[in-house]
């Protein structure tokens, strides 16, 4: 049954700040996103493609992570430095030509320096080639549910068909932090030295006060300066990808300014956590009157902290719910609308309990009671 306290948090009216409103960026594709929640903050452009630069070598180390976590590679591995990664171009690791390496100074190499050679070595070490390697990161891309990406490189270097988008890169962040979280580390160190060359992470974000654990910074002439972000703070996981801007100040000015807005505007509400019981419904022709109705997943959504306007909950499902009913089957769902009906989130919810059919006469009394009440066919409560 619900309680008091869970009957007034469906009629909660929450808020969207005048500031909120206009919430925008200079970049030209952005997304702002709650983990938490699961919540979209702020998107811009999100499903348009886009020259990823180096942020595609997120997609180049998670290869590499699932190698390790897979048992098919060890980072104590080491890998011959060819001509082709020794002579490639841009940021580097600074290898040199014929050495051997360890993948765990090439994971560095990519994450803190964003070094091509590296990931051109690393490549190689893999798949035996770079073109080789990028047709399993396609595959890999797909298996993980990137829907919208083509890799042609490992190195995110310029090409009119190595191709992603905002969505993606989201989906591969995420992807990124729950599969391999003894890994994940890699992404936030600030620093690495290699043949006594130092370079600096150019993730800004860790460098100030926002608790940035990661991820990946990137900039084509193709694509303008971009980055991808996960900031750790207040018990709270945001993840910022933008690109698509002008100049480097201007990645490291809107980042932190969204970021700030992010922590400072919008706050977390829990309804119900995974598996709390919600609610309860009639059941007609079954053994059972009522069945106990749930969520597989935490029930929150990320809102403005300035009360403007209005959201209402309501559970909604088929009236009357005919027995047979299978535990976990799906019967109803919790909907979150703005006030002008615009559906902001859904939530499926399922049987606690299996409901048997009663028998033939039973059910022949119920069904001539329901022709006699005349009940809706859809309920909302």
């Amino acid at each position: 049954m619900l309680t008091i306290k869970k009957i007034l948090l469906f009629l909660i009216i929450i808020t969207f700040s005048s500031e909120s409103e206009s919430l925008d960026t200079m970049a030209k594709q952005a997304i702002l996103f709650d983990y938490e929640t699961n919540s979209v903050i702020f998107e811009k452009n999100s499903e348009e493609l886009m020259s990823p630069s180096s942020m595609s070598k997120i997609m180049t180390i998670y290869y590499v992570f699932k190698k390790i976590k897979d048992g098919e590679l060890k980072l104590s591995d080491k890998f011959k430095v060819s001509k082709k990664s020794w002579k490639k171009g841009g940021s580097k690791m600074f290898l040199n030509v014929n050495s051997m390496v360890s993948v765990e100074d090439l994971i560095r190499g990519i994450i803190v320096q964003s070094g091509n050679d590296a990931c051109i070595a690393i490549a190689e070490g893999i798949s035996g080639s770079e073109e080789l390697f990028a047709e399993e990161l396609n595959l890999l891309a797909k298996e993980i549910g990137l829907t919208n990406s083509n890799f042609t490189n490992s190195t995110g270097w310029p090409d009119p068909e190595h191709l992603t988008t905002i969505k993606d890169l989201l989906t591969l962040t995420i992807r990124t932090i729950e599969d391999f979280p003894d890994l994940y580390h890699y992404y936030s160190e600030k620093e690495f030295t290699y043949s006594g060359i130092k370079q600096l992470n150019r993730n800004p974000l860790l460098f100030n006060s926002n608790n940035a654990d990661g991820l990946k910074t990137g900039h084509t002439s193709l694509g303008g300066y971009g980055l991808v972000a996960s900031i750790k703070k207040n018990n709270r996981r945001l993840i910022l990808i933008l690109n698509g801007l002008k100049k480097t100040r201007d990645r490291t000015k809107e980042s932190e300014r969204l970021i700030k807005i992010a922590l400072n505007q919008y706050k977390n509400i829990n309804l119900f956590n995974s598996n709390e019981t919600i609610s309860n419904l009639t059941v007609w022709g079954g053994k059972k009157k009522n069945v106990n109705i749930y969520s597989k997943e935490k029930i929150s959504i990320t809102i403005p902290s300035k009360i403007k306007k209005e959201l209402t909950y309501s559970i909604k499902h088929y009236q009357p719910i005919l027995a047979p009913i299978n535990k976990d089957q799906r019967v109803a769902e919790l909907i979150i609308k703005k006030n002008n009906d615009e559906i902001i989130k859904k939530f499926g919810l399922f049987a606690e309990t299996e409901v048997k059919k009663i028998s033939f006469f039973s059910k022949v009394y119920y069904n001539l009671k329901y022709l006699l009440l005349g009940d809706s066919l859809f309920k909302s409560k």
